[in-house]
């Protein structure tokens, strides 16, 4: 039987008396991205924290290769790389000069440390901005020094902790695309707190909600487990919301246009047979129906009741 990469087993950790996780158990065994998801708070940074060995956890166990990261911790940090939410910049370094810096830090040789930073500019995409100030580069190109930083030394394990936070949408994209790529030679753990951001993201999925492990599966089994709980409805002459509100099921209508209205509806109901079946008979004239996904608060209260109910089992 293989060894997992990582291993986490009943981790704990309080801050005073209020316990920011308990109990959190995984494992990754395999190359790729593994999306940690929560809403702000849910304690995936205290995870990541105890995981790269920032913070000492109350208890519970952390293995990485098969060793034990409290008796190997020099060891075990040689494998990993790590960005947290903060990127670790010295912004009156340039682009060359803190790589070089970080090179040092994890003990590379000497005389690989110009291939190492060479090799790793050109995989983040920096190159060009070698001699440019960290402080004059755009919140994108700072987030890839950060992450070139946390892969210079080609760890096992690379875990990044919101990486996409404060980007704009293009940079969001483009630091997609790179996790992506060092995901075909490694194993990366990538925290957010934006489900679409996991959904484009991840192979694999770990949810955290108050400090406790709520899902764990594929992102597959994910998707199919949200269930819709409104839709976008377009009709040419759309009834009264009253009339709507009178359909068994629904529970709430959101007029976005005179013609375009959200109807919200508690999960399992068949409300779109019931919409098409009284379009047609009222000639609301329907043009569009289009499903939409529970929100993130309601699928964590989903998950968190269904891990209590195993729970009580």
């Amino acid at each position: 039987m293989n060894k997992s990469l990582v291993r986490i087993e009943h981790l704990s950790h309080r801050y005073g008396k209020d316990w920011a996780i308990q109990d959190i158990n995984f494992e990754i065994d395999e190359v790729g991205v593994l999306g940690l998801l929560g809403s702000n708070g849910a304690g995936k940074s205290t995870t990541m924290n105890i995981l790269c060995g920032v913070l000492k956890q109350t208890s519970g166990k952390v293995f990485i290769d098969g060793m034990d990261l409290a008796e190997n911790p020099e060891s075990t940090k040689r494998l990993l790389g790590f960005l947290p939410q903060s990127a670790p910049l010295y912004y009156d370094f340039t682009v060359d000069e803190y790589l070089n810096y970080c090179a040092h830090l994890r003990d590379i040789d000497k005389k690989n440390i110009r291939k190492a930073v060479e090799e790793v500019k050109e995989k983040c995409g920096v190159t060009h901005f070698s001699k440019r100030l960290l402080s004059n580069l755009s919140g994108g190109y700072r987030q890839r020094v950060g992450i070139a930083q946390a892969i210079i030394h080609k760890p096992k394990l690379v875990v990044l902790d919101e990486p996409t936070n404060g980007l704009d949408p293009n940079q969001i994209l483009e630091v997609r695309k790179l996790i992506k790529e060092i995901a075909e030679e490694r194993s990366v753990i990538f925290s957010t707190h934006i489900l679409s951001e996991v959904q484009a993201t991840c192979k694999k999925i770990r949810m955290i909600e108050k400090g406790k492990m709520v899902f764990a599966d594929t992102i597959e089994a994910f998707n199919n487990y949200i269930e819709p709980d409104a839709m976008l409805v377009h009709m040419q002459n759309p009834p009264a919301t009253d009339a709507l509100m009178q359909i068994p099921g629904i529970s709430g209508v959101e007029w976005i246009s005179d013609q375009s209205l959200r109807i919200r509806f508690k999960p399992g109901n068949p409300i779109s047979e019931k919409i098409i079946e009284q379009s047609v008979q009222q000639d609301w004239h329907l043009k569009e129906l289009i499903l939409e996904k529970s929100s993130m608060e309601e699928i964590f209260a989903q998950l968190s009741n269904k891990a209590k109910s195993r729970n009580h089992e």
